[in-house]
């Protein structure tokens, strides 16, 4: 068990190395010239050939990405180009505002998906499992900027409710900053509940049709001590992996959510530098996505791997 774990930790660095290049090969072949956008139309060619010297423009791609990465390694993310501010100190505060928002959502999603889809499962066929499918594929079906909108519509235009921009800082106090997210919270939970639902539910019933299932059946059990005693252990797996899925996705999906409520994450952050062309901001907000994207999957193959014996002995 503890060689498939490695290996599973191994195949995750090496699959966030690859992602790395390609961040930064995408980021050299944007159209367009950095200097240009920076120094604007009105520079000199002098000056153009300067800034590009000092930024290393001038040095070989292979050489910049591997500058670029072993700075990365050593928690480097090098300055902004346009401030000229250090990248990790405006990315950390960022980045614990994304983690707040996503953990938000997650306190709201996980109960409710999990709870639903279990529930769902048990009453297959009936008026709460039909219910339940057609809420999830309505959620499933808008994309985040429509539910935001409709939000802020209805929640702070019509109803003075809940500020429709989540406006935070540092030293916000957590009563004000949970009230100024919740909007976006709510997004973010709709669009991941109908994914974790419809997964828990089919994973709980994909269990069902086994053999063993259908011997406690025999057995004169009722449909939900066997969905919660029997079923549900080994669907734990799946389940767990749609979690995480998810869970990753609220952490790496939330530039939309964040350009619509004007939340000061990670997402806005990016989109700013794209907007202003930065790339070492775009680079750096890149990586930390990967990064928390690949080490929630790994986390959950190792879980699934603990939790199912027939992944620690393959056949």
């Amino acid at each position: 068990m503890i060689r498939l774990i490695l290996m599973r930790i191994g195949l995750g660095l090496l699959t966030l190395f690859v992602v790395s290049a390609v961040i930064f090969l995408l980021t050299q072949i944007l159209p367009g010239d950095v200097a240009s956008s920076v120094l604007g139309q009105n520079a000199t060619p002098e000056n153009l050939a300067a800034f590009r010297h000092e930024l290393g423009l001038d040095q070989p791609a292979l050489s910049r990405y591997l500058t670029w990465l072993w700075g990365v390694l050593h928690g480097d993310f090098g300055v902004a180009l346009t401030n000229k501010r250090d990248i990790i100190q405006e990315l950390a505060p960022r980045f614990r505002n994304t983690l707040f928002l996503a953990g938000y959502a997650a306190l709201l999603a996980l109960p409710i998906s999990v709870g639903f889809g279990i529930l769902a499962a048990v009453r297959e066929g009936r008026l709460t499992d039909r219910v339940a499918n057609i809420l999830a594929l309505i959620c499933i079906s808008m994309p985040e900027f429509f539910v935001g909108y409709l939000l802020i519509l209805n929640f702070s235009v019509n109803h003075e409710y809940f500020p429709s921009l989540a406006t935070v800082s540092s030293d916000t106090p957590f009563g004000e900053r949970v009230w100024a997210v919740t909007l976006p919270a709510i997004t973010m939970t709709l669009l991941v509940t109908a994914h974790m639902l419809r997964m828990t539910r089919n994973s709980v019933l994909a269990i069902m049709s086994t053999p063993y299932v259908e011997m406690a059946f025999l057995k004169g059990l009722t449909r939900g001590r066997v969905v919660t005693r029997h079923a549900l252990p080994n669907a734990a797996s799946p389940i767990i992996s749609v979690i995480a899925l998810n869970l990753a996705y609220l952490v790496v999906g939330v530039v939309v959510v964040e350009n619509v409520f004007t939340y000061p994450g990670v997402g806005q952050y990016m989109i700013d530098a794209v907007t202003k062309r930065d790339v070492p901001v775009i680079e750096a907000c890149g990586i930390v996505f990967a990064s928390v994207f690949i080490t929630l999957n790994t986390l959950a193959d190792v879980l699934a791997i603990v939790l199912n014996p027939r992944l620690r002995h393959p056949r």
